[in-house]
């Protein structure tokens, strides 16, 4: 294993363990107490330095450490002991083939931002993802409680329900890119197309104005797939069991849910899974249909050549490679702020409207998606050449 790649990987596991988690508790507070008219968490406080509530999740922390790990009797001890750790940790090894940059040179190493750049890189994410299920379920059976196994059952039917609908949801972006390389996704995201090019395979072109038939549009998911990014989206935060689908815990009937016999880290797991999948649906959102990396209507190479005018080869790598993180760390921002606009704005829903939401609605839509994404991608070939 190369120095870049396990610089990579650290890199991410302290950004995802050490800043988005603990920061998302943070968030979530805030965020609910501004759209609620409230200060929010703010009384957390070393030598009398507040910042602006950012020590609670320090003190959640401390909390959680020192608290006692309580094992209810009847439990089995062993697979409550693991079942947090199998919860938490695909959150964050799914983050291993998500690119948040592309490939750079400089001081003759070749620097590649991402952990591991599979070829078949989305279906990694697909099917750890679904490892967590079963940390979920084992946490609820477990405990010898029946509020955790009610929440158990409906982890296991609402999480199995939701990963056909995302995995089919997404197939149109394969259709269309040819590749299951999320890297090869992300490059090409960078290409534009004319807004209304495929007018003139029709004869048309002469009743369109010449100043609309050359607006170029990046080729972003969402541009090409806007019903994918919706359906992929939703699915995606029913599977983290994030309100309005957050079912299996339902405070109001059935106390906490899965986890209603853990305390202490253990709990703090479960909780820490939750928040790290927020940044991995934002990681996700960003790379498949937000153009990744890139900016609009700048390829890398043009970013990098435009540096390199008055920097030279070396210093334009290293300051695109820091430009396009913090472009992708945007994206990934804005897609954490939009659910949880969803997660503080949305009621609950009961246990049969998410059933028929996932198998009624969003699945036929993902399948007809596909459908008329194949007509489109064959009719397109078909009038080009």
């Amino acid at each position: 294993m190369s120095i870049a790649t396990i610089a990579t990987a650290l890199f991410i596991f302290a950004v995802l363990a050490l800043v988005f988690a603990p920061i998302m508790t943070w968030v979530e507070r805030k965020q609910s107490a501004l759209m609620q008219d409230r200060i929010g968490a703010n009384r957390a406080e070393i030598f009398g330095v507040r910042a602006l509530g950012l020590l609670h999740p320090l003190s959640d922390a401390l909390k959680l450490f020192t608290k006692e790990d309580f094992v209810p009797a009847g439990a089995h001890r062993f697979l409550h002991l693991i079942s947090p750790f199998i919860a938490a940790v695909p959150a964050l090894v799914s983050f291993a083939v998500i690119p948040y940059g592309g490939t750079y040179e400089a001081w003759g190493s070749r620097w590649s931002l991402v952990v591991a750049d599979l070829d078949f890189g989305i279906l990694y994410v697909l099917a750890i993802g679904s490892l967590a299920t079963y940390g979920s379920i084992l946490g609820g059976w477990s405990s010898n409680s029946n509020w955790g196994m009610l929440g158990a059952l409906r982890v296991s039917a609402q999480m199995l329900s939701y990963e056909v609908a995302m995995g089919i949801s997404i197939v149109g972006l394969f259709m269309i890119f040819g590749t299951l390389r999320m890297t090869d996704m992300g490059v090409a995201q960078q290409e534009t197309f004319r807004l209304f090019g495929f007018i003139e395979h029709f004869g048309l072109a002469a009743q369109v104005p010449w100043w609309l038939a050359w607006i170029k549009v990046p080729m972003w998911g969402i541009v090409l797939q806007p019903l994918s990014f919706f359906i992929f989206t939703t699915a995606a935060i029913a599977e983290n069991k994030r309100a309005p689908f957050d079912i299996p815990e339902g405070e109001a009937e059935i106390v906490a849910g899965y986890f209603t016999e853990y305390s202490g880290m253990k709990f703090g797991l479960f909780q820490m899974g939750e928040f790290v999948e927020i940044a991995v649906i934002g990681g996700l959102v960003a790379a498949l249909f937000l153009g990744g990396w890139s900016i609009p209507y700048v390829k890398d190479t043009e970013l990098i050549q435009f540096l390199s005018s008055g920097l030279g080869s070396n210093m334009a790598n290293i300051l695109a490679m820091v430009i396009h993180v913090l472009v992708f760390l945007g994206k990934v921002v804005m897609m954490i702020f939009a659910q949880m606009i969803v997660r503080w704005s949305s009621p609950r829903f009961r246990y049969d409207q998410v059933m028929n939401l996932g198998w009624k609605i969003m699945l036929p839509l993902s399948i007809a998606n596909i459908v008329v994404t194949g007509f489109a991608v064959l009719l397109l070939r078909e009038i080009t050449t």
